[in-house]
C-alpha cells in the first residue's frame, strides 16, 4: 500500500494555552450540509438516558456495525484504517449498502499519533479525521478506540512468531523490558498472560511508570481536540464518543491484589481521568465506552470483574465489553458448531451489569475466524451471537417469552477490512516475513468484507447473516425484538425461530422468507420508528403487518403516513422502514416480512388478527 503520510500535505498547527490544545489553522468549520437522504428528525447527537442510547427526538437507538479495522494495526499504512480517503469512501459506501451498519468503532494508533514523546504527528491527525468524515458523511455514526494488543509491536523481534500494536517505539524503550518469548503459545492471546515482556509493559501502563499513563492522556486529548476541530459541527454530532483503551489487563497483579481490586484502584481512576480529558476537549455531552478487565466475561478464561465497584455509570459512560466463544475459537473445547441460544446467557450477562450500572452497553467487538481449522463454525458463531444481541430468549422459546426479550443490544462486529487478503505487511519489520493473506496480523483472518479483482467490496460472509433487520430508531421503548435471517451453513438454511403452527396465518405469509416483529410500547414522540431494511427486502415486495395497519410495498414517507419506506441518510442507497404514532403509553407491534408475493387482503388482515391476540396475550 501506499505511505498515506508521504502524500499528506502537514496540517499546520499552533500549541496554545496551558493544557497545549491543538488548534487547527484557520476557524472551526462551517456546518456541513444535509446528508443526501435526510429527513427532519435525522442526524441529532446521541446522549445516554434511561440506560439506552437517545437521540434528540427522544428515541431509543440501537447500533449495529463492524470495526474499522485491524489494518490499524499495521504498519503498511502506518497505524491508519485506509490507504486514502478514497478507500474509506468506498468502504463506508459499502458497510452501510452492503452489511446493514449505523455505526462504527474506529481504530487509532498511538504509536503514530505521537510517535516522538510530547510530538504530536498532524498529518495523521489530519489523515485519521478526514477518514471519520468519510463515515459520517455516509450516515455512520462513529466511535473512536485508541487500540492496542500486546501493548506494542516493539516488544517483539525480528523473528518473532508475533506482534502487537499500540504503544510507540519510545514507550517501549523507556521499560527495558526483557527479550518477549511466550513459550508454548497456540494463539496469540496467549502472550497477553504468558509473555513476560508483555505482561511488564502492562503492569508499567497501569502504574503509570516513567509517566506513560501522563503522556498517553495528553496524547488523548490532543487528538480528541483536533477531530473536534477540523470536523464539520454535523459530522462531530455524529461521534458517539471515545473509547479509550481496548482490552485493558493488568499485566500482572500485586501482592495481595486480585482483578476485581485492580480495576477499582488503576482502571476505574483512568477513565475518570480519561472523562476529565474529554470534557478538556470539548467532548463534554459524549460518553466515555470503558471496557472492564478483558476476562471479565471469558468462557475459558475469566476473571472477577465488569467494573463492579464502580458505582452508578450514567450517562457519561457505556458498558463497553467484547466476546468471542474461546471454546469455539480452540477447536478443542468446543467440537460442534453453535446451537440455538447458545450466546443469550452471556449477552444476558451484558445487559445485566450494564442495568446495574445505571447505563447502555455496546458489545463493541464480536466474531469469528473465517480461515482456520475452526473456520467452519462461524455460520452458526455469528448467528447466535447476533440471535443474542436482538434478545435475551432463545428462538425456540421466542414466541412462548417474548414479553422477557430485554433490550437489544448495540454492536460492532470484528471486523471490516477491504484490503483483506491483499495487504503487504512486513511484520516486525521483517524484510523476510511479507504478510498478504487474511489479515496479515497474527494468522487472524476475520473480515467480513474484501476487495474483488475489479476493486469492488465483496461479503465474505452471508450476506442475510449480516444485512439485518434491527430497531435503529424505537418510539418509545422496545419490549420484545426477534429477526429470523434465515441465513445458512453452507447450503443448508438456518432457522432457529420459526414462527409457530398456533399461529397458522402469520406462518402462511412469512412461509420460508426471513421475517421480524417488533413490539414497542410508545412515548409521544413525534419522529418515526424505524427499522433498517436489509437489500433483501426490496421495497416493493416487503410487507408489514401491524396495529398502525397493513400494507405490501410500503409507500414513500411522509408525516401523514403511518407505514412507510425512506432511504437512510448518506448517499448510499440503503433503506428504512418508518412506522409513524402519536401517542403515550400504548403497546404497538409490526411483523416485517419478505416470505409472502402480493399477499391477499384476507391472508393480511387474519394475520393482523393473530398478531393481535399473541401480543394481548404475551405482552398485555
Amino acid at each position: 500500500m501506499p505511505n498515506i503520510r508521504a502524500r499528506l500535505l502537514a496540517v499546520l498547527v499552533v500549541l496554545c494555552g496551558l493544557c497545549g490544545f491543538l488548534t487547527a489553522a484557520g476557524s472551526y468549520a462551517a456546518t456541513a450540509a444535509t446528508l443526501p437522504g435526510s429527513l427532519s428528525f435525522d442526524g441529532t447527537a446521541l446522549t445516554v438516558s434511561g440506560g439506552r442510547f437517545v437521540d434528540g427526538n427522544g428515541r431509543e437507538v440501537v447500533l449495529r456495525g463492524y470495526n474499522v479495522s485491524g489494518e490499524t494495526k499495521l504498519a503498511e499504512n502506518d497505524g491508519l484504517p485506509f490507504a486514502s480517503v478514497a478507500d474509506a469512501k468506498k468502504s463506508a459506501t459499502a458497510l452501510r449498502a452492503l452489511g446493514g451498519g449505523n455505526s462504527v468503532r474506529f481504530l487509532l494508533s498511538w504509536a503514530y499519533a505521537e510517535p516522538v514523546r510530547g510530538q504530536y504527528d498532524t498529518a495523521y491527525l489530519a489523515a485519521a479525521t478526514a477518514q471519520m468524515g468519510a463515515f459520517l458523511d455516509a450516515g455512520i455514526r462513529v466511535y473512536p478506540d485508541f487500540h492496542q494488543d500486546l501493548y506494542s509491536r516493539y516488544l517483539f523481534n525480528e523473528g518473532s512468531w508475533y506482534t502487537g500494536d499500540g504503544a510507540p517505539q519510545w514507550a517501549v524503550d523507556l521499560g527495558g523490558y526483557p527479550a518477549e518469548s511466550c513459550g508454548i503459545c497456540i494463539l496469540w492471546g496467549q502472550n497477553i498472560t504468558q509473555n513476560g515482556a508483555v505482561k511488564k509493559a502492562q503492569y508499567d501502563f497501569w502504574h503509570n511508570a516513567y509517566g506513560l499513563q501522563d503522556s498517553f492522556l495528553s496524547m488523548a486529548q490532543q487528538t480528541m481536540t483536533y477531530v473536534r476541530q477540523n470536523l464539520t459541527a454535523e459530522q462531530f454530532a455524529g461521534v458517539l464518543g471515545f473509547d479509550p483503551y481496548n482490552e485493558p489487563y493488568a499485566g500482572s497483579y500485586d501482592s495481595g491484589q486480585a482483578s476485581r481490586t485492580w480495576e477499582r484502584d488503576l482502571l476505574w481512576p483512568f477513565y475518570v481521568k480519561f472523562r476529565a480529558r474529554m470534557d478538556a476537549a470539548g467532548w463534554t455531552d459524549k460518553p466515555a465506552f470503558v471496557e472492564p478487565n478483558l476476562f471479565w466475561n471469558g468462557n475459558v478464561s475469566k476473571e472477577e470483574g465488569g467494573l463492579l465497584d464502580a458505582g452508578t455509570l450514567g450517562s457519561r459512560y457505556v458498558f463497553n465489553t467484547h466476546f468471542y466463544d474461546q471454546k469455539a475459537i480452540s477447536g478443542i473445547l468446543m467440537w460442534g458448531n453453535a446451537e440455538n441460544g447458545q450466546y443469550v446467557t452471556d449477552f444476558g450477562t451484558v445487559r445485566d451489569r450494564a442495568a446495574a450500572a445505571g447505563t447502555t452497553a455496546v458489545v463493541s467487538e464480536f466474531g469469528h475466524p473465517l480461515n482456520g481449522s475452526t473456520a467452519g463454525k462461524a455460520p452458526t458463531v455469528l448467528k447466535a451471537m447476533y440471535q443474542a444481541l436482538d434478545s435475551r430468549v432463545k428462538g425456540v422459546t421466542w414466541w412462548t417469552t417474548p414479553a422477557v426479550s430485554g433490550p437489544v443490544l448495540s454492536g460492532s462486529q470484528w471486523q471490516w477490512d477491504i484490503y483483506n487478503g491483499r495487504h503487504h505487511e512486513l511484520m516486525n519489520d521483517n524484510p523476510d516475513k511479507l504478510l498478504t493473506t487474511g489479515d496479515a496480523w497474527n494468522d487472524e483472518d476475520l473480515s467480513a468484507v474484501r476487495l474483488d479483482d475489479s476493486g469492488t467490496a465483496t461479503l465474505r460472509q452471508d450476506a442475510r447473516l449480516l444485512d439485518r433487520i434491527y430497531p435503529s430508531a424505537t418510539s418509545g421503548t422496545t419490549v420484545a425484538f426477534t429477526y429470523e435471517d434465515r441465513s445458512r451453513d453452507g447450503s443448508t438454511t438456518l432457522t432457529w425461530n420459526p414462527v409457530p403452527s398456533t399461529l397458522p396465518n402469520v406462518a402462511s405469509l412469512v412461509g420460508s422468507g426471513q421475517y421480524s416483529v417488533l413490539v414497542w410500547r410508545s412515548n409521544g414522540g413525534t419522529a418515526p420508528t424505524e427499522l433498517h431494511l436489509p437489500a433483501s427486502f426490496p421495497t416493493a415486495a416487503t410487507t408489514v403487518v401491524s396495529d398502525l395497519g397493513t400494507v405490501y410495498g410500503p409507500p414513500a414517507y411522509s408525516s401523514t403516513t403511518k407505514i412507510a419506506a425512506a432511504v437512510e441518510p448518506g448517499g448510499t442507497g440503503s433503506r428504512r422502514l418508518l412506522l409513524s404514532t402519536s401517542d403515550t403509553g400504548a403497546v404497538h407491534y409490526a411483523l416485517v416480512t419478505n416470505g409472502a408475493t402480493a399477499p391477499s387482503a384476507t391472508l393480511l388482515a387474519a394475520a393482523r388478527t393473530e398478531l393481535a391476540a399473541w401480543v394481548a396475550q404475551k405482552v398485555g
